[in-house]
């Protein structure tokens, strides 16, 4: 049976041939709504879904059994992706953690520390940092601002919050031996962003997707920290990006 959810401000009704999808969208479940974008996948679809999940979990050293339960969640979240630019909203892989009232977005590469440093923000914060999504968050541009916004599909931690937040920085993050953080360019940080920024496969959602990533580019304050993982590293990412140095 159809079931709706809402993200990013927008309501999707979803179609699934398995019923773990539903559960594992709990959190984002909403009532029907006539403005409904519809989302179903086939089963030839979520087979072909296998590959790249299997790939992605050998790189993160994570089990590469899925059941097509499993495969069926991953098709869902990336239909819902290529939709997403038409409506000025695209996927962006990080970490993506809440302060005051404004978003700090940590990326990498998987396995170089994302996580680890945005536990380090709450530890350190405590109630006043909320994790918005601990792994693929969606960045939405509205009149011509960034938000960040929870969706389901928040990391194998499931660490996130149904919330659309401000961006404030999105910082690089790269290991190292001292914490240190420098603020950096657009046309520096883009080679970066771009790797980290889902790309749709038809050209205009593409296309689309681009021109939303240069102004979030343009907008956010742009960092990157080189961190071990001692408390001290959350200090030094928070002081420079607060103040914008």
């Amino acid at each position: 049976m159809a079931f709706y959810i809402k993200t990013s401000g927008l309501v999707f009704r979803i179609e699934p041939n398995y019923g773990k999808i539903e559960g594992y969208c709990a959190g984002y479940i909403c009532p029907p709504a006539e403005t409904a974008i519809d989302v179903s996948v086939t089963p030839e679809e979520i087979e072909a879904e296998r590959e790249g999940a299997i790939s992605a979990a050998a790189a993160e050293g994570r089990s590469t059994q899925f059941s097509p339960a499993q495969l069926e969640i991953l098709t869902v979240h990336r239909k819902i992706s290529e939709q997403m630019p038409d409506h000025g909203i695209f996927l962006f892989h990080g970490s993506a953690v809440a302060v005051d009232g404004q978003a700090y977005v940590f990326t990498a590469r998987s396995g170089t520390g994302k996580s680890t440093h945005t536990a380090l923000w709450r530890r350190k914060f405590g109630e006043r940092a909320v994790m918005i999504n601990d792994d693929k968050p969606f960045i939405k541009i509205e009149d011509g601002r960034p938000y960040v916004c929870g969706s389901p599909w928040n990391g194998k931690h499931r660490l996130g919050s149904d919330i659309i937040v401000p961006l404030k920085s999105v910082c690089l993050i790269c290991r190292g031996d001292t914490n240190t953080i420098s603020k950096i360019s657009s046309s520096e940080a883009f080679p970066v962003l771009y790797e980290q920024t889902y790309r749709p496969s038809d050209p205009d959602k593409l296309a689309k997707t681009l021109s939303l990533l240069h102004t979030m580019s343009a907008q956010a304050g742009l960092y990157r920290l080189h961190c071990n993982m001692d408390p001290q590293a959350a200090d030094v990412s928070y002081e420079a990006m607060k103040e914008g140095k």
